[in-house]
């Protein structure tokens, strides 16, 4: 939090963009001050991928067919990915609940009578969440080290593209909380909030590559899963870990994945930053 006052003190003070990196860093502090005075938020942010991690390794492992195989180890190397990568985009719920709640206090019309950037009230909130599910994502992979995922060791990776697999899903996880901004801003209270973040996020999450090998899904279903964003990252992350389970798929954003990754997530972001920054000016409590 000290590195991000750091930042907004050494931000440009006379052009627009200088006050939007502010103004956007004071409320991103804001609400990490908030998040850590309330560390149950993290306990329970934590729980529940823990939990995904324990479950589908013990209980659907030895079952699943993995490139031919039925081997426990594999699926988990699989379905690792695919667990960081739901991790990352179940953000969007408390994201959206938790720009809700401030509307329904009355908070965002405080902010909105300040003069500071129009946006920076959204993109810090984003931000904070950002750091939240980087330091999520960071317990997470301890905890799948320690029921035995592991990168590939045949040379096929190295740290440089276990970082870079890591920062496709925080990207990911990014471009998905300003849908979840946007869902915010659109309802009442918190408690919509959390349900029209969660409703939409099923189908994404399970109609993809994320849990199971798409070679076995209807023709119709695997196409959409293909090329689902979600299923782009996930291809991408397995990639660039080097585990088991890639799609050989002709479609584009199989044979692809990364180049499919940071475009599908920088569309997101582009599109619903522009929606939920629209709204914010016209929204009310």
């Amino acid at each position: 939090m000290s590195a991000l006052s750091d930042i907004a003190r050494v931000a440009p003070a006379g052009n627009p963009v200088g006050q939007s990196i502010r103004d956007s860093l004071v409320v991103a502090k804001r609400n990490l001050i908030r998040m850590s005075r309330i560390p149950e938020m993290v306990i329970y942010g934590l729980i529940q991928p823990i939990m995904f991690v324990v479950l589908f390794t013990y209980v659907f492992g030895g079952s699943m067919q993995i490139g031919g195989s039925t081997s426990a180890t594999d699926y988990k190397n699989f379905l690792m990915a695919g667990i960081f990568a739901q991790t990352v985009t179940f953000a969007t719920a408390s994201s959206g609940a938790g720009i809700a709640d401030d509307m329904h206090k009355g908070l965002i019309d405080r902010f909105r009578s300040l003069p500071m950037a129009r946006g920076a009230v959204l993109t810090g909130r984003t931000l904070a969440d950002l750091v939240q599910t980087a330091l999520t994502l960071v317990v997470l992979a301890v905890v799948a080290l320690l029921v035995g995922w592991r990168v590939g060791s045949d040379g096929d990776t190295n740290a440089a593209k276990v970082l870079a697999a890591f920062l496709l899903l925080l990207l990911l996880g990014y471009a998905f909380t300003w849908i979840g901004a946007l869902i915010g801003l659109s309802v009442r209270t918190p408690e919509a909030a959390t349900s029209g973040g969660l409703i939409w996020l099923f189908p994404v999450t399970f109609i993809s590559n994320a849990f199971v090998d798409t070679s076995h899904m209807t023709p119709w279903l695997r196409h959409i899963a293909e090329w689902n964003p979600f299923s782009a990252t996930v291809q991408a992350a397995r990639v660039l870990f080097a585990n088991p389970g890639q799609s050989h798929s002709g479609a584009w954003p199989m044979q692809h994945p990364v180049w499919a990754s940071l475009i599908y997530s920088i569309l997101i972001v582009v599109v619903f930053r522009t929606l939920a920054v629209r709204k914010y000016r016209s929204a009310t409590a």
